[in-house]
């Protein structure tokens, strides 16, 4: 079975993301969807209520897991039998960013593969931190978030 991992933060996770992973479903048996914790990074939403939106964006999608974790990526790829790490790229700074993670990665574990996938154009200008700041000065995000995140967003 070929497991991709798609790690983030996803504070919140938006149409973005969502595209990521329907092109992951459409290369891999299985995505499952990691939602980090970082303790160097404050986010604007708690774990729970970021692990239970993307959980309703693929209650109808059985290949799609929808998890937590923290520490190494590459090794909780190991913990959850991917061999595949997918990550989105916007833009040509995202490249050079993923890039240099998946060298390191590829040095960590060489059985575990980086796969970029490229993000729609009408995603490429918005990114989550872009979305936290229409949150937090009342501009309208909704264009940009899936409807399952959408109906309930309130900022920790």
């Amino acid at each position: 079975m070929r497991i991709a991992l798609f790690p983030g933060t996803f504070d919140p996770f938006t149409n973005g993301h969502l595209d990521i992973v329907e092109k992951g479903l459409g290369l891999f048996d299985q995505v499952v969807v990691a939602v980090g914790e970082n303790a160097s990074k404050k986010t604007m939403f708690d774990l729970e209520t970021r692990m239970k939106w993307i959980s309703k964006c693929f209650e109808n999608e059985p290949r799609v897991k929808v998890t937590q974790y923290s520490g190494l990526t590459i090794q909780f790829c190991n913990e959850v039998n991917a061999t595949f790490i997918l990550r989105g790229l916007r833009t040509i700074g995202d490249f050079e960013y993923e890039k240099q993670i998946a060298m390191v990665n590829a040095d960590l574990d060489p059985s575990v593969q980086s796969v970029f996938v490229l993000s729609e154009q009408k995603y490429t200008a918005v990114s989550s931190t872009v979305i936290r700041d229409l949150i937090l000065h009342g501009g309208n995000y909704a264009p940009y978030l899936p409807k399952a995140v959408t109906i309930d967003v309130k900022p920790v």
